[in-house]
């Protein structure tokens, strides 16, 4: 499959300065794949090592941190000859070797001339309390679920895709039916390569949802198996309650609503722990839609969202027919479907996100982002049902502003305001 992150990592590989490469992202978005496709297509040859409940890497990095002994051991263990500028070395499962987490800062000191990537879950990687990061000494690469574009490639639809990237309106509101009813299907599979592949191969409903719960299931075994026993029931409960918390009108995260009395420092960590882990986003209230935004957020009022929509179907057991069949899928759950598509597709641009609410509620705004020199708030529409009224309160106080509607509606400019269609948010920002 295709994946937007290829560029990305081609760039790395020409850095001057490049520096071991930490592949980051949450489990099963595709990093050990992209990397051997990276070093399938970009290198001569490649060293692959897999980390996990391998004895004899451990012995590799447990004896010392002699690069030269280590490319010696690790050419032996994988039958290939190591060259620089030839061959990608390739650590996956990281986390569950500190010692060879730890070893990229010698990588990086003594012998640059390599290319190394590493690969892991970032849930494991976060929560190793006794794991040795090496600060400065790496590059780092943050990666996604595949977005609705790649998607798009992944069924057969890459001229769909071509389209969305000329930005040309006219030309895509021709498409607008069938880029809906893609939009349909991806809001059902999300953006987990596994999941997204199993769809494309058999279109089989039932074992495309087995999937996505194999992989929830996988998240809930790492939190068992990476976190300390006492933190383990929090991050349980934050993760289980987000889904009935974006149901709501007023999408502010609610400390009591995981449970009658519940105060942010019992679960301030176990938030944290989910986000480092890159399984839910935070999206912070700002006050002031001023330049830069990060200096008005209100870290006291906030949102939460999982890292795919897909899997967020699949938390809540929403039927297949639900989503695939039908409009209401756009407005399940009064749009949280598709604000956490919107919100998905701007975070793999690495766009960050905010979000504003008056302190009498009577106006929010879903998403206030900055682009260069602009601030601009949107608002996401899951249906053709487009009153805007806090958009246009907000504007009409901050008349310097422009502001962008996301909806199924084709593309109109308004003036005050741009309307686009929510397919084509990727190259809306």
């Amino acid at each position: 499959m295709e994946r937007n992150i290829l560029a990305q990592l081609i760039d790395w590989q020409n850095k001057t300065n490049r520096k071991p490469l930490i592949l980051n992202g949450a489990r099963q978005v595709g990093k050990t794949y992209i990397l051997k496709e990276f070093g399938r297509t970009q290198y001569k040859n490649i060293a692959y090592v897999n980390c996990d409940n391998n004895d004899v890497v451990t012995k590799i990095f447990s004896r010392d941190y002699d690069i030269r002994r280590i490319i010696l051991s690790l050419s032996a263990v994988t039958h290939v000859s190591i060259k620089p500028g030839e061959t990608l070395i390739i650590l996956d499962e990281i986390q569950e070797n500190p010692l060879a987490l730890n070893s990229l800062k010698y990588f990086c000191e003594n012998a640059p001339e390599y290319h190394v990537a590493v690969a892991g879950s970032l849930l494991g990687i976060s929560l190793h309390g006794d794991t040795s990061f090496p600060v400065g000494k790496v590059d780092v690469i943050k990666m996604f679920p595949m977005t609705f574009d790649e998607f798009l490639m992944a069924i057969g639809e890459k001229q769909l895709a071509d389209i969305l990237r000329t930005r040309d309106f006219n030309v895509i509101d021709t498409f607008a039916g069938k880029l809906t009813d893609c939009l349909r299907q991806y809001y059902f599979t999300g953006g987990m390569p596994a999941v997204v592949s199993e769809y494309t191969r058999s279109h089989d409903i039932s074992e495309v949802r087995n999937l996505q719960k194999q992989i929830l299931f996988g998240y809930r075994r790492d939190f068992s198996k990476h976190a300390p026993s006492s933190q383990v029931p929090r991050i349980n409960q934050v993760w289980d309650t987000i889904p009935s918390q974006l149901a709501k009108d007023n999408k502010k995260f609610i400390y009591g609503a995981i449970k009658k009395g519940a105060r942010a420092s019992e679960f301030e960590l176990a938030i944290q722990r989910l986000i480092d882990a890159g399984l839910v986003y935070r999206v912070n209230r700002v006050t002031t839609p001023s330049l830069p935004l990060k200096f008005y957020e209100d870290f006291s009022a906030f949102k939460l969202f999982t890292l795919d929509v897909g899997l967020m179907g699949a938390m809540v057991d929403t039927p297949p027919e639900t989503i695939l069949v039908g409009e209401s899928c756009f407005s399940e759950y009064k749009g949280a479907f598709t604000e956490l598509f919107a919100l998905t597709q701007m975070v793999s641009k690495g766009i960050p996100a905010y979000y504003y609410s008056a302190n009498d509620s009577r106006v929010e705004i879903d998403f206030i982002i900055q682009k260069d020199e602009k601030v601009i708030p949107i608002e996401v529409k899951a249906e053709v049902n487009v009153r805007s009224k806090s958009l246009r309160t907000y504007i009409d106080k901050h008349p310097q502003l422009k502001g962008m509607r996301l909806s199924m509606l084709p593309y109109k400019d308004q003036g005050w305001m741009e309307n686009k269609p929510l397919y084509a948010v990727n190259f809306c920002l």
